[in-house]
């Protein structure tokens, strides 16, 4: 293992194996700790896409949130649905909200908001790319659980884990914004495996990873616009040998990336005062 995979895998916190029963109970006893340090808390909010994170994301969250009601906690958990436009695996969002069993169910069509943020750039003299108005549809999206959450008493749950954080595969102030990331710590693989031991439905977990956040390239499968497969991100978050071009694939995405882990410097803060 290399100097820097030493230092990332040791940041990201993956464990070689997990024992799903624990990992799960550890993940909701997080999740109730935090609410319970939180008077205002009321609800808890996410995003629920049809993709493995949000699905066994909002699942916890569920288990979780009946365990402080039968606690005596007011609380509930809120599954937003957030299609621009229709969306192509509406069914497969269905299915996982079936799985989940949400308390409650609000849906947002982003479409008419992003398509006027981008025209009134367009306006401004600021045309934006395909892959930026993906962007304008992660952060539209986020914007809505944010407002959601504080009409409701609530916080934002987020889905990033470690696969995805590493790769910094996500957008900033978009899906990488949230006020608590549960399964952070967790790889793609392990992830499946807690929706196993859940009884997610197969086609939930097996379901080819996407952003889907591009209309030039609907359902662009996430491991073709990173370069590396998801088996080789967390074989390299597991600490063992993996091919060194994927290797330098990753190295050079968690470099690359490492603005979106950061919150925002200050002149006290940036270290090369």
């Amino acid at each position: 293992m290399s100097k820097l995979q030493d230092i990332v895998v040791k940041e990201m916190k993956v464990k070689q194996q997990i024992d799903s029963e624990k990992e799960v109970n550890e993940i909701k006893h997080f999740i109730k700790s935090y609410v319970q340090s939180h008077s205002f808390i009321k609800s808890l909010v996410l995003g629920i896409s049809g993709g493995q994170d949000s699905t066994l994301t909002g699942k916890i969250v569920q288990l979780a949130v009946n365990e402080l009601r039968s606690e005596g906690r007011e609380c509930k958990f809120i599954a937003v649905k957030l299609p621009y436009g229709v969306q192509k695996d509406a069914d497969e969002v269905e299915d996982a909200l079936q799985f989940i069993e949400p308390d409650e169910t609000v849906i947002v069509n982003i479409k008419p908001a992003v398509d006027q943020s981008v025209q009134s750039l367009k306006e401004a003299g600021i045309e934006l790319t395909d892959f930026q108005r993906g962007n304008e549809k992660a952060r539209e999206r986020m914007k809505v659980q944010f407002s959601i959450a504080s009409n409701q008493s609530g916080i934002v749950v987020g889905t990033d884990h470690s696969a995805e954080n590493i790769t910094g595969f996500y957008t900033k102030y978009g899906d990488g914004a949230a006020d608590i990331a549960p399964i952070f710590g967790l790889d793609k693989r392990q992830g499946k495996q807690l929706l196993k031991y859940l009884n997610a439905p197969k086609h939930l977990y097996e379901k080819v990873p996407t952003a889907d956040l591009e209309d030039d390239k609907p359902q662009l499968p996430d491991e073709e616009a990173l370069g590396v497969t998801y088996d080789q991100i967390d074989d390299y978050l597991e600490g063992k040998d993996i091919p060194s071009e994927a290797r330098e694939t990753i190295e050079k995405h968690y470099v690359r990336n490492a603005h979106k882990r950061e919150l925002a410097y200050t002149r006290y803060t940036w270290p090369k005062n």
